[in-house]
């Protein structure tokens, strides 16, 4: 396993952690995002929209949509929020199927999935007050 810890500043400092992390991802990648409500969550997804060339100004929390897609660039990215559903209504959304192309899929809310794929990348946002955050990345396996 491999650890990154990241400290932020402010959110863009929190964007600019996700867009760094996409721009070294392969095909295909899965990255589960686990933090307190109004963590960074979002933030730190728009920033690998923008690592993967897509607009970051369309990405917002997908809460009500459960799913949203972002093309452009290298690699669509897929946003997926799970914090209004419960682990027996997850395996409804056809997360299997978005895993199985070479979509980017960045799961808010990882935590309530119990079936998530063992080689994704973790991603924990802490709130460290202020606009402050420590993020730790781990990576299990490379693909």
């Amino acid at each position: 396993m491999d650890l990154d810890v990241i400290e932020t500043a402010n959110e863009a400092d929190t964007a600019a952690a996700g867009q760094r992390l996409a721009a070294t991802l392969p095909p295909g990648s899965v990255v589960l995002l686990t933090g307190q409500l109004g963590a960074g969550k979002t933030a730190f997804v728009r920033g690998m929209a923008r690592g993967l060339g897509a607009s970051s100004d369309d990405v917002s929390s997908p809460t009500f949509t459960l799913i949203q897609e972002y093309r452009g660039g290298r690699s669509t990215l897929y946003h997926v929020d799970l914090y209004r559903l419960q682990p027996v209504e997850i395996g409804d959304l056809g997360l299997d199927e978005l895993m199985a192309g070479e979509d980017v899929v960045a799961i808010e809310w990882a935590e309530r999935w119990p079936a998530r794929p063992a080689d994704a990348i973790e991603v924990a946002i802490a709130d460290e007050g202020e606009d402050r955050r420590r993020i730790e990345i781990r990576r299990y396996s490379t693909r």
